[in-house]
């Protein structure tokens, strides 16, 4: 194992660069003082190479190198991940990109997933906080065989996670209250009764989202979507 973990440290060595990681902070906004500078698309290319490996997702995940934690989300298995694997690596979060992409890689799939939302919404670290909303709006992309209660009982966590004005968690109630509201016409409804509730409160961060959500989810964009969904259901019955 440990060979593996060098010969994976080496490869992303290999492939960073300078101006990547330059980039990473001035343009994401990624601070990451110990990384590479490698792209997500050769990082998935490596996880390509050494397939699913849960006992390796967390040495590399142990290493602490950025690149390398992000390569354990996509050589973890998904069935092999515990309740308390996700509450260690939740406290190692430091940026948003590892949180995203370890919620949307990974923890989504997990059977711990929806007991993680309402956990982590209530913690005060800003990034483990954020993981809680980042997991809502995966789960609406990528849950197929829930239906809409689960998601309609997370807007009560979102609606009370949007007055936090830390730009990473406010972000993270955005993205996951937009996704949530383009999953079904009933979510919709849903989402658009509660943005508009954030729309007028005294909170600047609560209303900015709110306001930001109603652009979106009243949006003919986003109505299309959901007739031309509504159309195909009603095809299939």
């Amino acid at each position: 194992m440990a060979e593996r973990v060098r010969d994976s440290l080496a490869w992303l060595e290999r492939h960073g660069s300078k101006a990547y990681r330059e980039a990473m902070l001035t343009r994401y906004g990624i601070t990451a003082p110990r990384s590479y500078g490698v792209k997500v698309g050769m990082i998935q290319q490596l996880a390509k190479r050494l397939g699913k490996d849960h006992d390796l997702a967390e040495a590399l995940w142990k290493t602490g190198w950025y690149e390398a934690r992000m390569l354990s989300s996509y050589v973890d298995d998904p069935a092999l991940v515990t309740s308390g694997q996700m509450d260690r690596w939740a406290r190692d979060f430091d940026n948003w990109g590892i949180c995203d992409t370890v919620c949307f890689v990974l923890f989504d799939k997990t059977p711990h997933a929806w007991r993680k939302v309402d956990q982590w919404s209530k913690r005060r670290e800003e990034f483990v906080k954020r993981a809680a909303f980042a997991l809502i709006a995966s789960l609406a992309l990528h849950d197929k065989a829930s239906g809409d209660k689960p998601f309609l009982r997370s807007l009560k966590v979102i609606e009370r996670g949007a007055t936090d004005p830390r730009n990473f968690v406010k972000k993270g109630v955005s993205w996951g209250l937009r996704v949530l509201g383009r999953r079904s016409q009933v979510l919709n409804t849903a989402a658009i009764k509660v943005s508009r509730r954030l729309a007028e409160s005294e909170e600047p961060a609560a209303r900015s989202t709110g306001k930001e959500a109603l652009r979106e989810l009243t949006g003919p964009i986003v109505r299309r979507k959901l007739a031309a969904k509504a159309g195909r259901t009603a095809k299939g019955r």
